[in-house]
This record gives structure tokens, sequence and C-alpha cells, in this order.
């Protein structure tokens, strides 16, 4: 993606992951920089984000996605490891929360950047379509591979193969009832 004057560029085509299941749309990026965060913006306009989770260290700032009408969520852990708990929880509450709960428009997508959109960011992707498409972690793996090549590396092919669902709906309704 180019940018006439000055011939600014998006670093990597952000990928669009569709879980035809269920509701949830994500797109995965690579880290975008102030100079070029309006591309961003624009390619998250076009596929209806609300959200964006930043999963590094900031290299914008966030004021520019808060006037175009997205919120930043911040879920930053070293690169080359597992997700830790709390950021597993508060993504997890994040997709629940706008996909099946408080969806705001019509078919949003969330967003989620890491340094090179290849590692941290297809991780938790595929953590959402493992909790909530209930897909099994190679095919999840599988799925994000076909769009995004060299996407997750082989320590976290292996954390997800080995990934235990978690999530447990504590907003209400979707209870259990058994009857006798």
């Amino acid at each position: 993606m180019k940018e006439a004057a000055g011939s600014i560029m998006i670093g990597s085509k952000p990928t669009l992951i569709t879980d035809t299941t269920t509701p949830m749309k994500f797109l995965i990026m690579d880290a975008p920089r102030s100079t070029n965060l309006h591309l961003y913006i624009k390619e998250c306009k076009k596929h209806n984000v609300t959200d964006v989770v930043r999963i590094c260290e900031p290299t914008y700032n966030k004021s520019d996605l808060l006037n175009a009408g997205i919120q930043l969520h911040e879920m930053p852990y070293p690169d080359g490891h597992s997700p830790p708990d709390e950021v597993l929880d508060r993504w997890l509450e994040l997709v629940h929360e706008r996909f099946f709960v408080n969806s705001t428009s019509n078919s949003p997508a969330i967003a989620a950047h890491c340094v090179a959109g290849l590692g941290r960011a297809p991780v938790l992707v595929a953590i959402a379509l493992i909790e909530f498409g209930k897909m099994d972690p190679v095919e999840a793996v599988v799925m994000i591979r076909k769009h995004r090549r060299g996407a997750i590396n082989n320590q976290q092919l292996n954390f997800l193969e080995t990934y235990q669902r978690r999530f447990k709906n504590t907003s209400g309704g979707g209870g259990c009832c058994i009857v006798m």
C-alpha cells in the first residue's frame, strides 16, 4: 500500500481472519508507526475494526486511533514467549464482549498487532479460534498460516497444541441447568 505524496507504506498487508461458524473477525497486522498510522486506520475502517490490541511496545500515539473511533487495548508481553494469564484473560474477555455480548456495530472486527504480525498477534487469534470457534489448535494454526505465511513459530505451535480452554463466561446468561 503506497501513499502518493511522500511514499509512506504499510509494512506487510494486514490479514483478515474470519471464522465462518461464529461472528468473529480479526485483522492481524504488523506494528504501525506514527508516520503510517493513518494508512492502518484506513485499513481498519475498511474492515469495520472497533478495537486494536497492541501486543508490543508502543510505536505510535493512541490519540489518532481514538479520534477515529477505534479503542486501543494494551496487552504487551515479550516476543518469543507465551501470553501470560493476565493477557489471556483480558484478550478472551474482549473477544467475548465484542463478538458475543455487546456487538455495537454491524459485523465488527478486532485488529491485533505485534512487531511483525507473525508471532504474538496470530497466537492470540488462534486462541480465540480455539476458545470460541471450538477449533482444534492445529486447525486454527493451519487456517491462520493459510492467510498469513510465516505466522506462528515452533515454540508458539507447541504452546497452542497444549493450550487448555480456560474462558469462563462470568457475565451471566448461558449458564447450566440440571433438571432431575
